[in-house]
């Protein structure tokens, strides 16, 4: 059986058609795979179980806040927006929970419900903002993270109410390595995959990132897109903010800002595969490149570095598979100016799609 032609000074078929079939889902598994590998075995030579129980808590924990975040920027990008207001969705969320309860359980269901209507506002404001006005989700959520911010320095100088006891058991509750929080977050991912898998919102939330003109001429309401995907996000922003809470025990008016919720949401869904300028992603590679940036803090963590290097290995990981992404996609244009593919060129990319 003859090989493959290869094109000259180029991959032959074979490698060709691995490439193709690779996803950026299945990427940035791969990648989760051999983060889990190198740093199970940095953990080994500092004397240390990486898959105790107690180490794979501490990874839970660390997605758990920054998963739910990034599910709801997933879907704002998608849309072809942004939301950089969700670290003080997060804050005020946490201390106006906390107010309300002040530490009593007659007062949770009332308390989260307020909250969760706070930040499904915060999200209606955002996405009319950016679907009626024209105006850029970048702007638009930044002015409304500055308006937040400023609330939440004029009115709160330290932390605010408290969590009964009850809820409290929302982060203190485990199911053997894995906390109640995280699987709250997991449940959140699977309903935004069901979502955008199954839902016609999802299907628009696609058309209207890849081309709102286009889904626009296709019949699709554009506005209703952009307005859910800003709601459902500050309203997952508001979950957390609530288990920040259950976390904490006190509500706290600075939780959202020092965890940089914001850019870090953006880079777990960006290391995900997901296009910033929307249409193209899924939260399965979010959950993914939430669980690389917990490894990799975890791992940095064991090895004491220095908090500022642990930024620049954030940094690096980020722009790396950007770079990878975008190679994949520049590989991926056809031809210019009608020049003939190589050979078998257009059977490999029929099969691809």
């Amino acid at each position: 059986m003859s090989a493959a032609p290869k094109p000259e000074g180029g991959p032959s078929m074979s490698e060709m058609r691995v490439a193709r079939s690779l996803s950026s889902t299945t990427i940035v598994y791969l990648v989760l795979l051999l983060a889990v590998v190198v740093g199970a075995g940095i953990t080994a030579s500092r004397g240390r179980n990486f898959f105790s129980i107690g180490n794979l808590d501490n990874v839970f924990t660390m997605m758990t806040i920054l998963g739910l975040i990034a599910v709801g920027q997933t879907l704002v990008i998608l849309v072809g927006s942004l939301d950089l207001s969700v670290p003080f969705v997060v804050s005020l969320s946490s201390v106006t929970a906390g107010g309300l309860m002040a530490g009593q359980t007659g007062r949770i269901v009332p308390a989260v419900l307020v909250t969760l209507l706070v930040g499904a506002a915060i999200g209606l404001v955002n996405g009319l903002v950016v679907s009626r006005l024209a105006v850029h989700g970048f702007i638009a959520t930044l002015g409304m993270g500055l308006i937040l911010s400023g609330y939440l320095a004029s009115n709160y100088q330290g932390s605010h109410g408290e969590a009964p006891r009850a809820f409290r058991l929302l982060d203190a509750t485990r199911i053997g390595p894995v906390p109640m929080a995280t699987l709250i977050m997991l449940t959140f991912a699977m309903l935004a995959i069901l979502l955008l898998r199954r839902t016609r919102l999802g299907h628009h939330l696609y058309a209207v990132g890849g081309n709102a003109d286009i889904a626009r001429m296709s019949g699709v309401r554009t506005t209703s897109p952009v307005v859910a995907a800003h709601v459902i996000c500050s309203m997952l922003s508001a979950v957390a903010g609530l288990l920040l809470l259950a976390r904490l025990g006190v509500g706290q008016p600075t939780v959202g800002a020092q965890g940089s919720y914001d850019l870090m949401s953006i880079a777990a869904v960006v290391l995900g595969g997901t296009l910033l300028g929307g249409g193209k992603g899924n939260v399965v590679g979010t959950i993914a490149g939430v669980a690389i940036f917990a490894v990799l803090d975890n791992v940095m963590g064991v090895m004491e570095l220095n908090p500022f290097l642990k930024d620049v290995v954030r940094g690096v990981v980020i722009i790396v598979a950007v770079a990878v992404y975008a190679r994949r996609e520049i590989d991926r244009r056809p031809p210019r100016f009608g020049a003939e593919p190589p050979p078998g060129q257009a059977a490999i990319e029929e099969e691809a799609r």
